[in-house]
């Protein structure tokens, strides 16, 4: 038991410090440090809440105790062995550590459009989903602003890819420090992206801060975490998505 407590307190321990060292980082730099420099690329004007921070804080810390438990079920508990997880790092060749992470993330993409999708369902919605939108304007701290039933549904697919990829712990490392630190991005609030970006390949794949801001202010679609797949495959994307990127970049960059 006291070695369960241990564990459980360590996994707790190196959640919470992930969350706050990416998204205070991501906060002290944008909100603070370089506030003025970054005036233009503020997605919306509104200034944050200090109430609305507190909020986030505190539901992020709830759902970082939720992904603790699910992270001792799937690395402690006996359903491990029934997984795909493997302990010696030479098992696979070792560029396997970054294909499984990249394969990770794409399985993690449409796993998080769909059940995005479910929990935009007006049924539901106001029971979950709704606590993540109250973040109209969104900061990095509502990377982890969940309901803990969502909180729930948001970790849940940490058990999905350890069924469906042969992974390292490793690799589900750097799946959930690149994860947070993409959806802090997402919620930033300032577009960061460079003017290089919008010419590129990339920009069709990727969501951008712009994107997901979007869904936040709009309340329904852009609903894709990493790319832009699912959103136009479904045609879900916000009509004048691009055009809002432009404009934004117009401003940061001139013509």
């Amino acid at each position: 038991m006291a070695e369960t407590i241990e564990i459980l307190g360590y996994i707790l321990g190196i959640t919470l410090f992930r969350y706050f060292i990416i998204a205070g980082t991501a906060f002290l730099l944008c909100y603070l440090l370089l506030s003025k420099m970054l005036e233009n690329s503020k997605i919306q004007k509104r200034t944050l809440k200090q109430k609305n921070i507190r909020s986030e804080i505190m539901h992020s810390s709830q759902t970082a105790l939720v992904f603790t438990a699910i992270t001792f079920i799937v690395l402690f508990s006996p359903l491990k062995e029934h997984t795909l997880l493997y302990e010696q790092i030479d098992e696979y060749p070792y560029w396997w550590i970054g294909v499984s992470t990249l394969a990770g993330l794409i399985v993690h993409d449409t796993y998080f459009y769909w059940m995005h999708r479910l929990l935009h369902n007006k049924r539901i919605y106001k029971y979950t989903h709704a606590v993540h939108h109250r973040s109209t304007n969104p900061s990095p701290w509502t990377s982890y602003s969940f309901h803990i039933l969502e909180a729930v549904a948001e970790g849940v697919v940490l058990v999905v890819l350890v069924f469906v990829i042969p992974m390292h712990v490793t690799s589900i490392a750097l799946f959930t420090v690149i994860g947070l630190a993409i959806n802090v991005y997402g919620h930033l609030g300032y577009e960061i992206a460079p003017k290089a970006f919008r010419s590129t390949f990339l920009f069709k794949l990727l969501n951008t801060s712009v994107h997901h801001n979007l869904h936040h202010s709009r309340f329904k679609g852009n609903y894709g975490l990493y790319f832009r797949f699912w959103d136009r495959l479904m045609k879900t994307e916000v009509p004048d998505y691009e055009d809002q990127y432009d404009q934004l970049q117009q401003k940061r960059f001139g013509s």
